[in-house]
């Protein structure tokens, strides 16, 4: 079940916020615990219960956290790191043995292939859905609380439906329990909020249904030929940089509408990184939520800038690396990782160098040859491997012409290519991340006008919003199923 098909829209949502806002407040996160692992079953029944396994060993590892805390002397903090050590390492084994077995086994049988050696078989591992982003945050409350920046979850359900709430459970934003305690136990509703809240879902259904599905048969096709022109080769890219985007930010803004609808604050998770004027600029503005949490539990814990030139290097390196992996258990992911840690290293040389001669400020690289580096970067990520990947690069530089075949060209309906030139536009004219805050926070305290919904930020009237709501439900209608492209990490 997904945000933008029929089973969630008609059946699912409506009845799980009826629900909500019939019963008492005190057994709100019941529910929201209940239907979150309702909305996850329907996937699979087994992994729900990989979810709540999760979910309990990170609850028993933060009460025993808490017990250590409040013992005195060395021991206890002997046993409390014993016990994050321990919780860490069950998390990532979780995350390793469904992600990444299969993929160890490929690169295994890829290095014993050339000394002659028998292939090693592949196991029957499915993915579970969202585990990249539901281990992450399990493993940032257990360091957070060993850290003391986050109080142990001492009920269940608060921990439970934290690690399970449907709004981001399958694609973020990845959420940090020291921001949601409060929210769990105590929650601001009103009609505005709710008002706010189905504008932002409206925006991100329009984001996925009218341009990310709109766009996406241009850029499949380019990414299918064996031998891309370069015409061919660029609009594909560029197609498939929409479709990243407003798939990914579509979703981010269906799951923080829910979330108001609810009486929760999520992070913004995109803050117009296609605008951005430098690599490190365009981190600090997608996927915000990983790259912070990247930031705060794997580089700083590294050293940092804190520590040689040569290791802060080294250190934007491997988590741009490990980044990479992240999305996706295949060395194409692990060089685009590695892509943006060497352009990160790059810019980093470039600051030190401005400092030592008396220079303060960003390195500004300037936003189109930022943007060109960050599309070179989409075509490691969307091809299916580095040989697709090689190809689609040596048709970009001109190596096989520029004329677009005939095989290509009739993917080029005027409704896609209508999608793209308006997601170009709206990537041009779109608010920033402070300014959709900014609406949501004048939503929560309920003096938005109820009359005209500030979405996204943008101040738009109910009569516009159905309308493209409507658009966007008969275009679902009307193709085939479409998951979001995030699903698969």
């Amino acid at each position: 079940m997904v945000f933008s098909s029929p089973l969630f829209l008609f059946l699912f949502l409506p009845i799980f916020l009826g629900i909500y806002f019939l019963v008492p407040a005190r057994y709100r996160s019941a529910w929201i615990l209940a239907g979150s692992w309702v909305f996850y079953g329907f996937w699979r029944i087994d992994f729900l219960f990989l979810l709540i396994a999760v979910s309990i060993g990170n609850w028993l590892a933060g009460l025993g956290l808490a017990r250590e805390s409040a013992a005195d002397g060395i021991d206890g903090r002997v046993r409390a790191r014993r016990i994050v050590v321990l919780a860490v390492s069950l998390n990532l084994a979780v995350l390793g043995y469904f992600k990444y077995f299969n993929f160890g086994i490929d690169t295994l049988n890829a290095l014993f292939g050339l000394g002659g050696s028998a292939p090693l078989s592949a196991w029957n591992v499915v993915l579970p859905v969202g585990i990249s982003f539901y281990v992450f945050q399990s493993m940032s409350y257990v360091i957070d609380v060993y850290r003391g920046d986050a109080p142990p979850a001492h009920d269940f359900i608060d921990l439970a439906a934290y690690v399970a709430l449907f709004p981001q459970l399958v694609a973020g934003p990845i959420l940090r329990y020291k921001d949601l305690a409060g929210q769990l136990r105590q929650r601001t509703h009103s009609s505005t909020r709710v008002a706010y809240g189905l504008g932002r879902f409206v925006v991100g259904l329009c984001r996925k249904v009218l341009i990310a599905d709109a766009v996406a048969p241009i850029a499949n096709a380019a990414f299918s030929l064996v031998a891309p022109s370069a015409s061919e080769a660029w609009l594909g890219v560029l197609a498939y940089a929409v479709q990243l985007y407003f798939d990914f930010s579509g979703y981010s803004d269906m799951a923080i509408g829910l979330g108001h609808m609810m009486g929760f604050t999520f992070m913004e998770n995109f803050d117009t990184p296609y605008r951005a004027s430098s690599v490190t600029d365009f981190w600090r503005r997608w996927h915000i939520s990983l790259s912070s949490w990247l930031r705060d539990y794997l580089y700083l814990p590294l050293g940092g800038n804190r520590r040689s030139l040569g290791r802060t290097y080294l250190n934007l390196f491997l988590v741009m690396a490990i980044g990479g992996l992240w999305h996706g258990a295949s060395w194409s992911f692990v060089l685009w990782g590695c892509w943006h840690g060497v352009l990160l290293a790059i810019e980093r040389l470039r600051r030190d160098a401005r400092s030592r001669q008396g220079l303060s400020g960003p390195v500004k690289v300037g936003i189109i040859p930022t943007q060109l580096a960050v599309l070179l970067g989409w075509v490691l990520f969307r091809a299916t491997d580095l040989g697709s990947a090689a190809g689609m690069l040596s048709g970009m530089v001109g190596a096989r012409g520029w004329a677009l075949g005939s095989g290509y060209s009739w993917q080029l309906g005027g409704m896609e290519l209508l999608a793209l030139a308006a997601g170009l536009v709206l990537i041009a004219v779109e608010p920033r991340a402070r300014e959709r805050a900014r609406a949501g926070e004048l939503a929560e305290t309920g003096t938005a006008n109820q009359g005209r919904i500030r979405a996204g930020g943008l101040r738009m009237s109910w009569p516009l919003w159905a309308v493209l709501g409507v658009l966007a439900v008969i275009k679902l209608a009307a193709d085939s199923y479409s998951p979001f492209l995030y699903f698969q990490f």
